[in-house]
């Protein structure tokens, strides 16, 4: 059985970014110790999801993807034998970005990922949006995985997850930073299923304003020939307090039944969805501060 064991690191951020790399780097070998193959961090890491209004501030609180803090983390992922995916607020010749870059076991960073969908309706209206998603081939000890990533707002969008099921993706990693609570848990969970790919998500811990933990991993799975009726795709859902979580997904179970069931990529009509690709908007949609 090959099982993909992804770490969701639900920790409180410190006061400064050297507390968050400490921090960070004794989550990481916690995560080791678990058996993880990947370790993942909540949103923006290094400034615990803080985006100041003054932009001076905010520049200076953004770093580089090749600056000391974030080649730590690419350091730890050789030395541990284990993939590790940070977050960061990422500098950048504009606006700074909401970024996850991952690096494989060996330390090779093998995706960066800046967040699409930034909530220009609060904080984030002062950040750069991404370009697009992706998908990479993570090396694991027992073989790789399809590996993609969205960052919390994504999720709220159908299309994120859809892309990265056709980019070939069988699980997701998705840095958050918001109250999880019954309907944003939906959410994974209906992107999970539609998509037959799993989705780990890891959450700041109560304590962190507006979070409150409830990191979860939905496995996609929801029905198997030896069952009369569905099971359950969620395999994780933390409570409210820091920790470390790990979540496995048993891949041989999914990519079996992604080759079966009926859900994915397996009877869609794309040549009728040309309406989604209309940058229109009417009401009741229309709003002052969105950016196109």
């Amino acid at each position: 059985m090959k099982v993909f064991c992804v770490a969701l690191l639900q920790l409180l951020p410190g006061r400064t970014q050297t507390e968050n790399l400490q921090i960070g780097l004794a989550a990481c070998r916690k995560a080791k110790e678990g058996g993880a193959d990947v370790a993942l961090f909540p949103e923006m890491w290094n400034c615990g999801y803080r985006i100041p209004a003054d932009a001076n501030r905010l520049k200076g609180q953004a770093i580089p993807g090749d600056g000391e803090f974030v080649s730590a983390f690419g350091a730890l992922a050789a030395e541990l034998n284990m993939a590790i995916m940070i977050t960061f607020l990422e500098c950048s010749e504009s606006l700074p970005r909401n970024t996850a870059i991952l690096f494989d076991r060996h330390g090779k960073q093998v995706m960066t990922y800046a967040k699409v969908h930034t909530c220009d309706f609060g904080e984030e209206c002062r950040l750069t949006p991404g370009d697009d998603f992706y998908v990479t081939d993570l090396d694991t000890a027992s073989g790789p995985v399809k590996v993609g990533a969205m960052i919390c707002y994504d999720r709220e969008f159908p299309e994120s997850a859809r892309v990265l099921m056709l980019k070939g993706a069988e699980v997701v990693l998705v840095p958050n930073a918001c109250p999880m609570e019954i309907n944003r848990l939906s959410q994974l969970r209906g992107r999970a299923y539609e998509n037959m790919m799993g989705i780990a998500t890891c959450n700041y811990p109560c304590g962190q304003p507006d979070c409150n933990g409830h990191s979860s991993a939905f496995d996609g799975v929801a029905y198997l020939p030896e069952m009369p009726g569905s099971r359950d795709t969620c395999i994780l859902e933390a409570g409210g307090s820091e920790g470390v979580y790990l979540a496995e997904f048993d891949l041989d179970m999914l990519r079996e039944y992604r080759k079966a069931e009926v859900h994915g990529n397996a009877y869609r009509r794309p040549e009728k969805y040309h309406m989604l690709v209309e940058k229109r908007i009417c009401e009741p949609f229309i709003r002052a501060d969105y950016r196109g």
